[in-house]
């Protein structure tokens, strides 16, 4: 008997140990991985896969082009749109920028065009725009932009220009890149970097640009 249970324990001991030692290492490395591994999927699933998810027709829009020339329009005429919603078009003639405007910056509008910082503000504010594309797809034209370009924006109150000023390349986590606290209109367009590169980059492209017409939007707080 006392054998028998001698045996037990060395089969517990050089078995049934190792092995689930063995196993709680490998749940362990998955767990850790599991960010990497999330990333490369999603990132394989958007280049790759044959069955991509279509958000084409995952989004309402509220666009309707006007000729509207005035040079104010009164907040009450402006439908202020929500997340993932297309309100405008963005164009930037010869250099290969045409894109359906949004906002938000999330899957649904940066895998159907341009999308606005929802922490900035949209033409005719005053303010910054702060607006996202893909450098492999609607935002990789900027890579041909040259200072004195002109960016169009056309939405349903208004349509809007901006000259471009300058272009600056930047690490992704750079606030100085930006200023959400400026007074004046303002518009600000970037990308990953460098261009026609899969997946995340560490750098961003981005490109200046300051209002020369369109309504400004008043009775904003009244």
């Amino acid at each position: 008997m006392k054998k028998r249970n001698k045996i037990h324990k060395n089969v517990k001991k050089f078995i049934f140990v190792p092995v689930i030692m063995s196993l709680a290492m490998c749940l362990l490395t998955i767990a850790i991985s599991f960010p990497t591994i999330s990333d490369a999927l999603s990132i394989g699933d958007m280049f790759l896969s044959d069955k991509q998810v279509d958000y084409s027709k995952s989004f309402e829009n509220i666009f309707v082009p006007t000729t509207n020339n005035s040079d104010t329009i009164n907040a009450s005429d402006v439908e202020f749109p929500s997340v993932d919603k297309q309100f405008g078009e963005l164009k930037i003639a010869n250099r290969d920028v045409s894109a359906k405007l949004f906002f938000g910056d999330g899957k649904v509008p940066l895998r159907n065009g341009a999308g606005v910082y929802a922490g900035s503000f949209i033409p005719g504010y005053g303010k910054t725009i702060l607006v996202a594309g893909h450098n492999n797809t609607y935002f990789n034209g900027l890579k041909n932009v040259k200072k004195g370009d002109i960016v169009k924006i056309g939405t349903s109150y208004g349509n809007y220009e901006y000259k471009i000023t300058d272009t600056k390349i930047y690490n992704a986590d750079n606030k100085k890149a930006y200023d959400l606290s400026r007074n004046e209109e303002n518009l600000i367009l970037y990308t990953c970097y460098p261009f026609d590169m899969l997946g995340i980059t560490e750098k961003r492209f981005f490109v200046y640009a300051e209002k020369l017409s369109g309504p400004k939007i008043v009775g904003l707080y009244e």
